[in-house]
């Protein structure tokens, strides 16, 4: 009988185990938490945004970087989100597919999700055992890999490492598979937080926190130059700036960085005369409400009014110097960025295992024979809109399924 251990009971892992299952395979998946799926089960605040109704070659633009695109391609083209839409649904679990294209189960509940996983585990008689903390891994000379735990030594013929990240490190997400990974030849890109929010010097708006911007232009500066740019929603914080556009730019975002934001949408060489001409339009109304076609929120546009000095002017009464700075405000915020988000909260984690050493037909390790990774342990990371959860379940079922073809050879 083979035996094939999965180290980590996520989304990529479970997946693993369930695709690589026939019979006369021991299949067992080995977790340090009390219990399967803890990361799983805060997706989409607990609802599981599970993956997005877009065709494979559409969802790889959603990945970052043309290498990490490459990478995941033979697994999305293998187990697309329609395939992993039609796996839940065959059991029972059916799917709302929502307007911007996210697929959520049509009970808004991640905790359902994970049952379907667990039921399809107990079916195919695979073993998960949790409170089982994996201290090492090796390899023996005739290929057999040794892992250690404090119940005891195991053995394997096949081994996958699908240990996730190191973001939200209290759901077991703390880094061990690149430890594993290193100790058998395999090289690590630093580990970042990804998809997480920034906190803001002398932030000027932590009375609005709670606050969203449609599709605000936000761009982030170094030195000078423009590093990166989005045009997505933007939410205010009681700390800084999160929402969609935050969470993109953020990979890149370092300490003493400068965000400059567009609210109004207006090109900055026209955004004198445009302003001057509403306010001359309007010359006998309060400048707020001048400003209230610009579709932001009525408190957002006190709060500027506010800010510039014009808040008890009408559009005849405002000074050019108050003019000038609600261009500013309206045009080019500017936002000194004091850190972003940690582990503790960041979504993703941006690096992890060089993708360039996994057969990405396979997701086998180029280095060591019948070592197979899966997930966020890899050095690859995607937008939100369950994109990475996709990515999670394709690479997973890619390992499976590529364990069970090799294990059935002779």
């Amino acid at each position: 009988m083979r035996n094939i251990l999965v180290i980590g009971a996520g989304p990529a892992g479970l997946f693993t185990a369930i695709s690589c299952t026939t019979e006369g395979r021991n299949v067992t998946v080995l977790d340090k938490n009390d219990s399967p799926g803890k990361k799983l089960l805060m997706t989409g605040s607990g609802q599981c945004n599970l993956t997005n109704s877009e065709a494979p070659k559409a969802m790889l633009k959603h990945y970052f970087g043309i290498e990490a695109q490459r990478f995941l391609k033979p697994a999305l083209m293998a187990f697309d989100s329609s395939r992993l839409i039609e796996f839940f649904q065959k059991r029972g679990l059916k799917m709302t597919v929502r307007d911007d294209g996210k697929v959520f189960p049509v009970t808004l509940s991640a905790r359902d999700v994970l049952e379907v996983l667990l039921a399809e585990c107990e079916k195919q008689g695979i073993v998960i055992q949790c409170n089982c903390r994996v201290a090492s891994v090796d390899r023996d000379d005739d290929g057999t890999f040794l892992v250690k735990t404090p119940g005891g030594d195991l053995q394997a013929n096949y081994l996958a490492i699908t240990t996730g990240g190191k973001s939200y490190p209290y759901t077991g997400s703390s880094g061990d598979g690149y430890l594993f990974a290193q100790k058998m030849g395999h090289t690590t890109q630093e580990p970042r937080p990804a998809l997480a929010a920034v906190y803001i010097d002398d932030f000027p708006f932590s009375d609005l926190s709670g606050i969203s911007i449609k599709r605000a232009e936000v761009s982030l500066w170094r030195n000078g130059g423009k590093i990166a740019e989005r045009r997505e929603d933007l939410l205010l914080t009681h700390t800084g700036l999160s929402g969609p556009s935050i969470l993109h730019l953020s990979r890149e975002i370092l300490p003493d960085d400068t965000l400059l934001i567009n609210l109004a949408g207006w090109k900055r060489e026209d955004a004198d005369r445009l302003l001057l001409e509403k306010l001359t339009a309007n010359g006998k109304k309060n400048v707020k409400n001048i400003l209230a076609d610009l579709d932001l929120p009525e408190r957002l546009t006190e709060k500027l009014v506010e800010l510039s000095g014009a808040a008890a002017r009408t559009g005849a009464e405002i000074k050019k110097q108050e003019r000038k700075e609600l261009e500013r405000l309206l045009t080019g915020l500017e936002m000194k960025v004091s850190r972003t988000g940690d582990f503790l909260t960041a979504m993703m984690t941006r690096g992890g295992i060089s993708i360039l050493e996994v057969n990405s037909r396979s997701m086998e390790s180029r280095l060591v024979p019948s070592l197979f990774f899966a997930g966020e342990v890899l050095d690859f990371d995607g937008e939100t809109g369950g994109y990475n959860l996709q990515a999670a379940f394709s690479t997973g079922y890619l390992a499976g399924n590529s364990i069970r073809v090799k294990s059935e050879r002779p």
